[in-house]
């Protein structure tokens, strides 16, 4: 009969880098729809202007925020790479949009 070799991997710990990086990624989407509940409560007029431009930069320099600390999470030695990878790529898809939607308004 063969020889049954078990291996016992150990389990890592999660960067914490990519974890603030997936907070920040969902803080950027709350703001995202509180800058959008504003612009349809205020439709446009008064305070809604300068309240939706200070959300949205906001939300964009948090998501260009949540992007470097999900790259330096996976930079990490011996830690799980899970949520900084889903967190990189998240707040880059975040990042994109706000800028697309930046340059739209233009």
């Amino acid at each position: 009969m063969a020889k049954r070799y078990r291996y016992a991997f150990a389990r890592q710990k999660e960067a914490e880098e990519g974890i603030l990086s997936m907070i920040l990624a969902g803080v950027s989407v709350v703001l995202f729809f509180i800058a959008v509940i504003l612009a349809c409560i205020f439709q446009g007029k008064g305070f809604a202007g300068p309240a939706m431009g200070g959300i949205s930069a906001c939300a964009m320099l948090l998501s260009i925020y949540g992007f470097i600390q999900g790259m330096r999470g996976l930079s990490k030695q011996n830690r799980s790479h899970t949520f900084s990878t889903a967190g990189a790529v998240a707040n880059g898809v975040i990042m994109i949009g706000w800028l697309g939607l930046f340059l739209t308004g233009l």
